[in-house]
């Protein structure tokens, strides 16, 4: 898992923490509560702050947590070109997949999306989208 610099402050929110690199990139480091309209629209206005409102590519470690609710899932979806211009998901082989499922269904996602278990080659494919 790649580790900020030591230099770098970690934010950090109810679903997911974050830091901020200088190559524009966002990591994040998902936690597992389970996702709902509320903390969704509050993770949204952190990762707005963290960003200065700039929409950027999003490097996330995945964990596991509860299926989101049908509300969540249409906000999430509907929410994730606002904020992000490119997700790459690093998880265990599968993971990511399911949860691409849940939340896109047969419509398929808004902005670029790709799965890892490499963070190194998710890196470097996200460069493409800062």
């Amino acid at each position: 898992m790649m580790k900020p610099p030591d230099v770098t402050q970690i934010v950090e929110g109810e679903i997911a923490d974050y830091w901020y690199a200088p190559d524009g990139i966002l990591y994040s480091y998902s936690k597992s509560p389970k996702r709902t309209v509320k903390n969704i629209t509050e993770n949204i206005a952190l990762v707005k702050r963290i960003t200065s409102d700039k929409i950027v590519p999003l490097l996330i470690y995945l964990s596991n947590s509860p299926v989101p609710d049908k509300a969540a899932r249409k906000f999430a979806a509907e929410q994730v070109p606002n904020v992000y211009s490119a997700m790459a998901m690093i998880s265990k082989p599968g993971l990511s997949k399911f949860i691409m499922n849940i939340l896109f269904g047969i419509k398929p996602p808004v902005i670029p999306m790709k799965s890892f278990t490499d963070d190194q080659k998710a890196k470097a494919w996200l460069t493409q989208f800062v």
